[in-house]
C-alpha cells in the first residue's frame, strides 16, 4: 500500500488515502516517486476542462527511482532515475508516422485502464498515464525515460512536462531565432521555462506579461528584459517596446480566449503566434478574414512542446549541466501530498510558478 491523492469523482476534492498497487507486468515498470510537480493540467483535469476517467490518481510531471521491472523490459533496470513520460508514443499511428510523435493518437490510451486499486477494492485509472501523485506508480515502460546523469533527482520532475513544453514552443513550434524577440503570456511553471528557453535561444528582448505584479522578480530572473502587468493596452505596450512593430514570436501560456487574441495582437506582421495554455472549450477567439490576410501571422497550437522527449530530454540535460537552464528556480514552493488543493487555489489566484510535491 502507498499513499496517493485520489479524485474520486470530477470537481470533487482529493483524497488523500492509500492504494494498492500490483507489481509490475510484462512491459510496466514500478517507480518510486521523488518528486511530482503540480500542473495547471491537473487541476484541468479535476475541474473537467479536460476528461479523465475517474476515480484516478493525478499527476502527470514526476521523477523518481525503477523499483522494478516486468518481463520485456530491457531500458531501466531497478535503482535507475528516470523521468516519467506521460504522453509515450505508440510509434504506428498516423501521426507517428509523420515523426509528430507528441500528436500520436493513442498517447493517453492508458489513462483508461485500471492500474491500481482503494483500500475498499475500488478501480483506479492513472491521470494522464503515469499517477505521479502517489509515493510509488506502476506504468507502461514506455512512459519511463532514464535521467541523464548530473540532474539532480527532485529537481528532473520539472522537465516531464513545464520545461518540455516551454523549450519546445519556443525552439520547436515558434522557432525563435538569436536576435528575435518575443513575449510570453502567463509566468508559471511554463511561462517561466518558456522565458528561460527564449534566453537560450538569443532572443533579444523578452517581454513577460501577467496579472500578477508578485511574479515581476521571477519573470526577469528567467530571462525577462520587460515585465508588463496584463491590461487592455498590453498590445499596444508590446508595440511601443519593438519600435511600433510589435514581437517576432509571442507564446500563449494560459488557454483563455482574451489572452490568446492580446497575444496575436502582439505579434508583428508575418510573426508566429503559439498557443500552449489549455482552454475550455467556451474560450472562443474571433478573427476576421481581412486581418488574417493583412497580418500575414502564424497562429499555431503546440502540443508538449511539439517535442519528442527521447530526442529533446538529453539536450534539456545539456542545458542544466551548462548552467543555461535553472530548473531549481521554476519551483516557488516544496510541498506535500496534502498541500496539493491549496497548489490549485494558488494557480487559480494567478499566483506562484510551480509547485512541487517532494516525497
Amino acid at each position: 500500500m502507498v499513499r496517493a491523492a485520489v479524485l474520486p469523482a470530477v470537481g470533487a476534492p482529493l483524497e488523500i488515502t492509500e492504494i494498492d498497487l500490483p507489481d509490475p507486468g510484462p512491459g510496466q515498470v514500478r517507480v518510486r516517486l521523488a518528486a511530482a510537480g503540480v500542473c495547471h493540467s491537473d487541476l484541468s483535469l479535476s475541474d473537467g476542462t479536460m476528461r479523465v476517467p475517474v476515480p484516478a490518481v493525478l499527476g502527470h510531471e514526476g521523477a523518481g527511482t525503477v523499483v522494478s521491472v516486468g518481463e520485456d523490459v530491457a531500458h531501466v533496470s531497478p535503482g535507475d532515475a528516470v523521468v516519467l513520460n506521460w504522453a509515450p508514443a505508440c510509434g504506428s499511428c498516423h501521426a507517428c508516422g509523420l515523426g509528430e510523435v507528441w500528436l500520436c493518437a493513442n498517447a493517453l490510451n492508458g489513462a483508461a485502464e485500471v492500474y491500481a486499486r482503494t483500500a475498499d477494492g475500488t478501480d483506479l485509472h492513472p491521470g494522464l498515464n503515469v499517477a505521479a501523485f502517489a509515493e510509488e506508480t506502476v506504468v507502461k515502460a514506455s512512459c519511463v525515460l532514464p535521467l541523464p546523469e548530473g540532474i539532480p533527482l527532485t529537481d528532473a520532475a520539472l522537465l516531464g512536462c513545464a520545461v518540455l513544453t516551454g523549450y519546445g514552443a519556443v525552439h520547436h513550434s515558434a522557432r525563435v531565432s538569436p536576435g528575435e524577440t518575443v513575449a510570453v503570456f502567463g509566468v508559471g511553471g511554463v511561462g517561466l521555462a518558456t522565458l528561460q528557453a527564449a534566453r537560450i535561444a538569443g532572443a533579444s528582448r523578452i517581454v513577460a506579461v501577467d496579472v500578477s505584479p508578485e511574479k515581476e522578480e521571477l519573470a526577469r530572473a528567467a530571462g525577462a528584459t520587460d515585465y508588463l502587468l496584463a491590461s487592455d493596452t498590453t498590445a499596444r505596450e508590446i508595440r511601443a517596446l519593438t519600435g511600433r512593430q510589435g514581437v517576432d514570436a509571442a507564446v500563449e501560456c494560459v488557454g483563455r480566449a482574451t489572452t490568446i487574441r492580446t497575444a496575436w495582437d502582439s505579434t508583428r506582421r508575418g510573426g508566429r503566434t503559439t498557443v500552449v495554455g489549455i482552454g475550455g472549450k467556451d474560450q472562443q477567439v474571433t478573427f476576421n478574414a481581412l486581418e488574417i490576410f493583412h497580418w500575414g501571422r502564424t497562429l499555431s497550437g503546440c502540443v508538449y512542446g511539439d517535442c519528442d522527449p527521447a530526442r529533446d530530454l538529453p539536450l534539456l540535460a545539456e542545458h542544466v549541466r551548462a548552467g543555461r537552464l535553472d530548473l531549481a528556480s521554476l519551483v516557488t514552493e516544496h510541498i506535500t501530498l496534502e498541500g496539493i488543493p491549496a497548489a490549485f487555489d494558488t494557480m487559480l489566484a494567478g499566483k506562484g510558478g510551480r509547485a512541487l510535491v517532494v516525497f
